[in-house]
């Protein structure tokens, strides 16, 4: 992969990287509560030799920035409640025995060497994340599904005076480009798409397919790396994919399961 540009988020870190996707929750730790996303979760995944720790957040009532990545607490704490309808307190209550709240300003604070993946899971919370990681900056990477949520906490961690941005994978919106300028570079000659949807990455974080159409392909792989951006899959767990993965030149998996990445991927 070429090294024109590349962010100190992506230096000196472990090739291939095992990402772990909202920590680690093995079975030892669903049995005694523990849920994604928490203090316990992460500690799980730093200590089995994660690289980068995979997070979502959400805004919760009285305006603090959480890791959680289902707007309600349906799932994980059987509360039917939106976490914008909470208060901090109440979350802090509700995940005591549950492996421990965090708010993105602790998980910085509390796990100050890693590298950490950040989802911005709506509107509301994209401003305040961009202003918190902003001192951060070298240590994160911002993503979202939305476009113009990726790119208001950007603006925001600019605004914050930050020295550089955080390094960001595409929303939904940037990703259709790619494959477009993927798709007509074939048919018109003309690599310019190709390079103007990569234009401002520093990873590719996606799914091998969605529905029917395959998004992970050895031209992708390739495109990326000629253009300094590294490729990241998610969710994988099953180790004998997780080597193909890497044969083929994928950069990073994310995945549930950290123990078994570093196992699978000679990294213990």
């Amino acid at each position: 992969m070429t090294s024109e540009r590349v962010h100190p988020y992506l230096q000196g870190a472990a090739n291939p990287r095992v990402i772990a996707h909202r920590g680690l929750v093995n079975a030892e730790l669903a049995a005694a509560g523990i849920a994604e996303n928490t203090r316990a979760a992460f500690e799980a995944a730093t200590n089995a030799g994660a690289d980068i720790l995979e997070t979502d957040c959400h805004l919760t009532r009285d305006g603090t920035v959480v890791l959680a990545h289902d707007p309600d607490l349906t799932r994980v704490a059987g509360d039917p409640r939106k976490i914008a309808e909470v208060d901090r307190a109440e979350l802090e209550r509700a995940f005591a025995e549950r492996g421990g709240l965090l708010t993105l300003e602790r998980a910085l604070e509390e796990f100050p060497e890693a590298r950490w993946n950040i989802d911005v899971k709506a509107a509301a919370v994209a401003a305040p994340l961009g202003r918190i990681v902003a001192p951060h900056a070298h240590r994160v990477l911002v993503t979202s599904f939305s476009e113009r949520w990726r790119r208001s906490a950007l603006g925001a961690a600019r605004e914050a005076g930050c020295a550089i941005l955080p390094a960001t994978s595409p929303g939904r919106g940037a990703l259709i480009r790619l494959l477009l300028g993927l798709a007509t570079e074939r048919a018109a000659g003309s690599r310019r798409g190709v390079a103007r949807a990569l234009q401002g990455l520093d990873a590719l974080q996606i799914p091998e397919r969605h529905g029917r159409i395959r998004v992970l392909t050895p031209r992708l792989v390739e495109a990326a790396h000629a253009h300094g951006v590294e490729v990241h899959v998610w969710t994988v767990n099953d180790p004998g994919r997780m080597r193909e993965l890497v044969a083929m030149g994928v950069d990073g998996v994310v995945t549930d399961r950290t123990d078994v990445a570093i196992a699978a991927l000679s990294r213990g």
